[in-house]
């Protein structure tokens, strides 16, 4: 029995409808959704394990596989992809040495794309954790990734 697991689930009274929180919990923890994890939920929480892992793969949010600290998203939505969002992800692959989907070896970062971040106007937009950052070029990358630890 994982104890971080087990605070998270007491944390939350072992409430059968807060099972999406209780993910998000452990995944902030981990940084992904382990499958000890998952299973140590589904047991503890009378829940079948199908059930945790339909909820686990639902949301795009979740990961089964082991993520960086930080998750970049890079914005290919129509305004960001004719400002160059492209070639701001093409820069970001070749400087973390991984393809969108993937992750870093040291898992510092995760790299993924989505198609709008509402924040069209400040084209080509990426997010790294919680922050936006705006009119991205190739040029800014590199100093950008060396303000997170």
């Amino acid at each position: 029995m994982d104890k971080k697991v087990s605070a998270i689930i007491n944390k939350y009274n072992g409430d059968k409808g807060q099972l999406v929180s209780i993910l998000q919990d452990i995944q902030a923890e981990y940084h992904y959704l382990p499958q000890k994890a998952l299973i140590q939920v589904s047991e503890t929480m009378a829940i079948p394990a199908s059930r945790v892992y339909d909820v686990a793969t639902f949301f795009k949010a979740f990961s089964l596989e082991p993520r960086g600290r930080h998750l970049i998203n890079v914005c290919l939505g129509t305004a960001c992809h004719v400002r160059g969002a492209v070639r701001v992800l093409e820069k970001i692959e070749r400087s973390l040495a991984t393809k969108s989907g993937g992750t870093t070896k040291d898992r510092k970062f995760t790299l993924e794309t989505v198609n709008c971040m509402g924040a069209c106007a400040l084209g080509p937009v990426m997010k790294i954790d919680e922050e936006y950052f705006g009119q991205m070029s190739t040029d800014k990358v590199d100093h950008l990734f060396n303000q997170f630890e």
